[in-house]
């Protein structure tokens, strides 16, 4: 399994909350998908934010966030939106 840090993105504090929440390496992350692990994070964090999505996108993708596609960031804040 590897760990979620070695994943683009996935810094400490975010690991953490992860792991909180049960998703333990980035194969697990890879799996539960950066919406459903936004929306379980958000449930148990709800300072959670836009960012957040972002950043778990990209860890998946192994993109930067800032660098994800306009459409894709469209989409993902049309998803956070629906949990404001």
């Amino acid at each position: 399994m590897t760990e979620l840090t070695f994943m683009k993105n996935i810094g400490k504090e975010l690991e953490r909350k992860l792991k909180i929440i049960g998703i333990h390496s980035a194969e697990e992350l890879k799996s539960v998908g950066s919406k459903e692990a936004f929306f379980q994070l958000k449930m148990r964090f709800p300072e959670v934010c836009l960012v957040h999505l972002y950043t778990l996108e990209g860890a998946i993708t192994d993109t930067d966030f800032n660098k994800l596609s306009e459409e894709t960031k469209k989409e993902l804040k049309g998803f956070s939106d629906e949990w404001k």
